[in-house]
């Protein structure tokens, strides 16, 4: 039942879940099932807040077809969430939106003039350059997307909403609709909002894109600040007569696939389910060569792979790997992957890779598949 995996996640003590699952298998359920346990036990009344499939249904496009389109907008359907929208301003969005580089500008118009509790009613969004005409544009489904997306993280931030609704956020597939350009940006303001808030409220994602997962799970585990995603504490231990404490370090997040086998959902481990990690990081390598469609993103993947294999030879460093392939540059090689997977590089050079990282990427994959001929 979705319910006992729901429950398995409300009981866990870890701040932070990542899970991965694939499309269809029950994400924006399990974010239902959750959200009716945490009610119960919250004298019925939410006890977080979430994005989800029903967060962008609030959206529809009104495309005025009366007019030839002259003044389209995005309407906002009455919620529970109106009532908070006068407390959330167009640069507060803008802010979040900044790392994406939007090239349009936006507009909210309240749903009544008289009464700020209606809240938001529409939209209208206009050319960056367009500062004189202000010609009402649609813009397109990814940018939809993203605009929805950065305005809930602007309304995570409302008081009166998720400072009541305190307990925990639940975000099911923030990246849906994403070109790979943008899966970066997400994980970055992601990986910023678990810093956040991660020592105060239980913080669940779970995601259908293998990408964004690995990203984030390598981010929390091996990044520059996986220190703020642990906890310190220690234990005793007996040594003859002697109790000897020691510092010991506890992760705050807990990663898992989420399964359905006969009809039946369940958490697994990487490791012990029957979705073999490694396998789906080169199946999206390979489909990327095949397209022709490499940029640093996959290069952060290509490491994920590497590390798994070392892990599995009994080495801790990936570039043990590029050596076992006969590299005669494995150093250098292993010092450009190390460098271009890094979290800054995500956040300032997200274009195409140049002509010569990307032929060190292939030929990386085309002798790891020969040396390593996993069935993909």
């Amino acid at each position: 039942m979705m319910k006992d995996v729901a429950q398995e996640i409300k009981n866990a003590k870890e701040t932070i879940v990542l899970i991965y699952a694939f499309n269809a298998t029950g994400k924006t359920r399990l974010s239902v099932a959750y959200k009716d346990i945490t009610k119960k036990a919250n004298g019925n009344k939410h006890a977080g807040v979430y994005y989800n499939a029903f967060s962008e249904d609030l959206f529809v496009w009104d495309n005025d077809e009366e007019n030839d389109n002259k003044n389209v907008n995005l309407t906002i359907q009455k919620s529970s969430l109106n009532p908070y929208h006068s407390l959330l301003t167009e640069d507060a969005v803008r802010e979040k939106l900044q790392s994406y580089k939007p090239k349009y500008n936006f507009r909210f118009t309240n749903a009544s003039a008289e009464d700020p509790e209606e809240g938001i009613g529409n939209i209208e969004f206009f050319l960056v350059k367009d500062t004189k005409k202000e010609t009402p544009i649609k813009i397109s489904r990814g940018e939809e997307r993203i605009f929805i997306w950065c305005f809930f993280l602007a309304m995570f931030e409302v008081e009166g909403w998720a400072d009541v609704q305190d307990q925990h956020f639940f975000i099911d597939d923030p990246v849906s609709s994403l070109d790979d350009h943008n899966i970066f940006i997400t994980a970055h303001l992601l990986l910023k909002f678990m810093e956040k808030h991660c020592d105060k409220r239980k913080i669940i994602i779970t995601t259908h894109h293998m990408g964004i997962f690995s990203i984030l799970q390598d981010w929390l585990k091996k990044g520059e600040n996986a220190s703020k995603f642990k906890i310190k504490s220690s234990k005793e231990t007996r040594r003859g007569a002697d109790i000897i404490k020691e510092a010991i370090e506890e992760p705050r997040y807990l990663i898992r696939l989420l399964e359905i086998k006969d009809g039946k959902y369940k958490l697994v481990g990487k490791s012990k389910g029957l979705h073999q990690y490694h396998l789906l990081l080169l199946q999206i390598l390979n489909e990327a060569k095949v397209n022709d469609n490499i940029n640093t993103y996959h290069l952060a993947l290509l490491r994920q792979v590497l590390e798994s294999i070392a892990s599995f030879l009994g080495e801790g460093r990936f570039g043990y790997v590029l050596e076992k392939l006969d590299f005669a540059d494995a150093n250098t090689r292993s010092d450009i992957i190390n460098a271009l997977s890094h979290e800054k590089i995500y956040t300032n050079k997200l274009e195409i890779l140049n002509p010569d990282d990307k032929k060190l990427l292939i030929e990386t994959f085309d002798k790891l598949m020969t040396q390593f001929p996993f069935s993909i």
